[in-house]
């Protein structure tokens, strides 16, 4: 949030992980309350506020009115609304985007969207006027992101000690949060850390995002896959069955594109269901034709009788049924 302007109208902070959403909207609520003492400037308000006595559908209005107030004792006000995600359809945010054309200039407000879709009217309405977008999501460049927290931690972490970082927090990146505010108090702000500094710090690694397993499974990387199944049991606290579900999803797609009449990545993508980025589709499309259909048929079969073992029909415990399940799997795209 380093590069998040103050003096803008209104702030829509959006991500899909709630403890890195809190974080970054209690930072925002700092920064623009400055010296203002937060007891007089700040009205907090969620989905209590938005629910009427009557039982009728949550409205906006509340907090609209919450925005056009003026300052009482003090100079500015900081309005925050949690729990927006309430709110899907254009109609239901019309008031507030009617308000910022016209927003009070002594108001800061700020609109914490947690997931979901952010109506377009209420998108556009913030670039036209002034807005600020902030988003907490990680996403894939989740180097990029720990070194932009670690920046505003004011911590200066080396290269080494960064990619040991990305590598403990896996898809756990919440966990930054609280191991950020500890390396500050053990070091002081513009401490400089290299790994021998936070590798004590460190307890047992995160879970890892589920393409990252099946990566390598389709590169017939026994080694890596069975690190990662690890990692997505034990640090991301995936259920058996879970991870079960992932692995036949990944492969029913295989089996679905095996042998049918698709040119490219487009046509699979149709093929498959999949909306938006055809990127999982060339994937799955590219290795469907690596595998072919006798390995692939292998493969559902495989796990097939994983599931069955897992719900009761081989004594074996369930890690390692997965274990010998994926150590399997990626011998066949050897």
């Amino acid at each position: 949030m380093t590069a998040v302007r103050t003096d803008a109208p209104v702030y829509l902070v959006r991500g899909d992980d709630d403890v890195i959403l809190r974080d970054a909207a209690r930072e925002l609520i700092h920064r623009l309350l400055g010296d203002l003492d937060a007891g007089l400037a700040v009205d907090d308000m969620g989905r209590d506020r938005f629910q009427p006595t009557d039982g009728s559908e949550p409205t906006i209005a509340p907090l609209v009115q919450a925005a056009q107030t003026p300052p009482f004792l003090t100079d500015r006000r900081v309005v925050v609304g949690r729990d927006l995600e309430v709110f899907t359809r254009a109609e239901q945010v019309a008031p507030l985007v009617a308000y910022m054309e016209d927003p009070l200039p002594t108001t800061s407000l700020i609109l914490v969207w947690a997931q979901g879709r952010v109506p377009r009217s209420l998108t556009d309405a913030l670039k036209a006027h002034g807005g600020e977008q902030v988003d907490t999501s990680p996403g894939r460049k989740i180097g990029a992101w720990v070194e932009e927290q670690l920046r505003d931690a004011r911590l200066q972490v080396d290269k080494p000690g960064t990619e040991l970082l990305v590598r403990w927090l896996g898809d756990d990146p919440q966990r930054l949060v609280g191991l950020g505010a500890t390396l500050v108090g053990a070091f002081g702000e513009g401490a400089r850390l290299g790994v021998e500094d936070i590798e004590p710090f460190l307890g047992e690694g995160g879970g890892v995002p589920p393409w990252e397993l099946t990566d390598a499974l389709d590169r017939g990387d026994i080694a890596t896959a069975l690190a990662k199944l690890r990692r997505m049991l034990d640090g991301g606290g995936r259920h058996p069955l879970v991870v079960m579900a992932t692995l036949h999803g990944h492969y029913a797609r295989m089996l679905q594109l095996d042998g049918a009449p698709v040119r490219g990545e487009k046509d699979a993508a149709e093929l498959l269901g999949i909306r938006g980025s055809t990127f999982p589709a060339r994937k799955a499309l590219q290795q469907a034709r690596r595998l072919g259909h006798d390995r692939i048929v292998d493969a559902i079969s495989l796990i097939a009788a994983a599931d069955l073992d897992l719900r009761g029909a081989k004594a074996w415990p369930e890690d390692l049924v997965l274990e010998v399940l994926v150590a399997r799997l990626a011998r066949l795209a050897r």
